[in-house]
């Protein structure tokens, strides 16, 4: 935009500055990150990075998600930020919300994965969600109405397999 004698405008060039800054910070929090601490962890206090809550599981506030619990052994508060941030869709296009549900309370299509006592068809270990993520469910368990695809219909790469699994784990694990 150009205003009468020639010059760019300042309003729009700022503007344009504040929108590169907030897609930065977001795709920050999208991708876990933040400052680290020895050992590679985030050193934010909640997975999700900068804005996160203890109370919204490190989602912005204002967005359902459940609170991490016990994550599996070798898991990192680095792969739990991952994992909630493919399991809402921010990264990998993971896609778990859309049948577990953004709070992870389940939906018609598929059940509840936070304080799991009994699991429907495995034992909830890290290993087997594990195994889940990466085979899928091609028949859905009644009452639940969807099958899962492999990789929950994401691309998903080895490591965000461990991430999103550790994250499972750990909000189907309270204590």
């Amino acid at each position: 935009m150009k205003t009468r004698n020639g010059s760019r405008s300042l309003a729009l060039i700022d503007l344009r500055a504040v929108a590169f800054v907030g897609m930065i910070a977001a795709l920050a929090v999208a991708c876990g990150g933040g400052e680290k601490k020895a050992g590679g962890e985030s050193a934010t206090a909640a997975p999700g990075g900068a804005g996160a809550t203890a109370a919204t599981g490190g989602m912005p506030a204002g967005l359902p998600a459940p609170v991490p619990g016990v994550a599996p052994a070798g898991a990192t508060l680095a792969m739990l930020a991952e994992g909630d941030s493919i399991f809402h869709g921010l990264k990998a296009g993971g896609l778990c919300q859309t049948c577990h549900g953004p709070d992870a309370a389940g939906t018609p299509l598929a059940p509840p994965l936070t304080n799991k006592q009994q699991w429907l068809t495995g034992d909830g270990s890290y290993d087997f969600i594990q195994k889940r993520v990466t085979t899928g469910m091609p028949q859905p368990t009644p009452p639940y109405s969807a099958p899962m695809l492999p990789f929950g219909g994401a691309q998903l790469t080895p490591d965000q397999v461990k991430s999103v699994s550790a994250y499972v784990y750990s909000i189907s694990h309270k204590t």
